[in-house]
């Protein structure tokens, strides 16, 4: 357990998302179908979804 509050909160995000996925997926990031091209993509293709859902919260601010 991580002294930092912040650190601990991330770690109990990733834990969950591990969990979550597993059961959704049945696999773990451990798999070794996948070539690093479709590694980086899934990567990239979450990025994405990330820079979207940063749109959002920025245009909500804007209109504050």
């Amino acid at each position: 357990m991580s002294p930092d509050k912040n650190v601990e909160s991330v770690r109990e995000k990733l834990l969950q998302r591990s969990i979550v996925g597993l059961d959704k997926y049945k696999v773990t990031t451990e798999r070794t179908d996948l070539t690093d091209i479709e590694w980086l993509r899934h990567c990239q293709e979450e990025m994405m979804d990330s820079a979207v859902y940063l749109e959002v919260i920025i245009k909500r601010m804007e209109k504050k």
